[in-house]
């Protein structure tokens, strides 16, 4: 059960963090993905992990297509996520597949591409704070997919963010589900450690 000031201290942090992402001129969004894209491409996580399980980018996310097109030329397996509401599902992904529109618009594979089970996970998000805590757009979906993700094997977390993203602290629920690291275009940032 969340709280109720809990639950109105994030509504508020959301709708900031999507002002000032959205804020962003695209010429920027797009430089700033391609930074953080070689960043993310350099993390041992990403080397050592596969699947790796990424999103379609909607309205002004990071894009990470430039790091899940790598990772195909790479060899590796890439998944995108399928809303199957309340959860999500893990499709293989290829840069030339055919996508359908699925749940809240967002572009996702069909029903007849491979289901996989990613152990590491690009993440989007609204907000973030250094210890690792993550706001997304407030329906659960990642949340519950890193947890079923988790219980099945080991599974690496990785948030993709502009640095104006970042606040203070995000309040947290129970079933809330820190992040191990977070991208940005300044820098990686490894919670309990630092920035690199």
């Amino acid at each position: 059960m969340t709280d109720p000031d809990t639950d109105a201290l994030k509504r508020r942090l959301r709708e900031e963090g999507f002002a000032r992402r959205d804020a962003l001129e695209k010429p920027f969004r797009t430089e700033a993905s391609q930074a953080i894209a070689a960043q993310a491409l350099a993390l041992p996580e990403l080397a050592e992990s596969e699947p790796v399980g990424g999103y379609w980018p909607m309205r002004s996310e990071v894009d990470p297509r430039p790091i899940m097109q790598a990772l195909v030329e790479r060899g590796r397996i890439v998944a995108l996520s399928q809303i199957i509401h309340p959860a999500l599902s893990w499709r293989e992904w290829r840069p030339d597949d055919m996508l359908v529109h699925g749940g809240f618009g967002v572009r996702e594979p069909g029903p007849d591409a491979a289901e996989v089970f990613p152990h590491a996970l690009l993440v989007p998000l609204c907000a973030f704070d250094r210890d690792g805590g993550r706001l997304g757009y407030g329906k659960g979906h990642f949340d519950r997919a890193i947890a079923t993700l988790s219980a099945r094997h080991p599974l690496v977390t990785i948030g993709l963010a502009f640095s104006v993203q970042e606040i203070e602290r995000v309040p947290q629920d129970p079933h809330d589900c820190p992040l191990d690291v977070i991208v940005t275009e300044r820098e990686v940032i490894r919670p309990g450690r630092g920035a690199r």
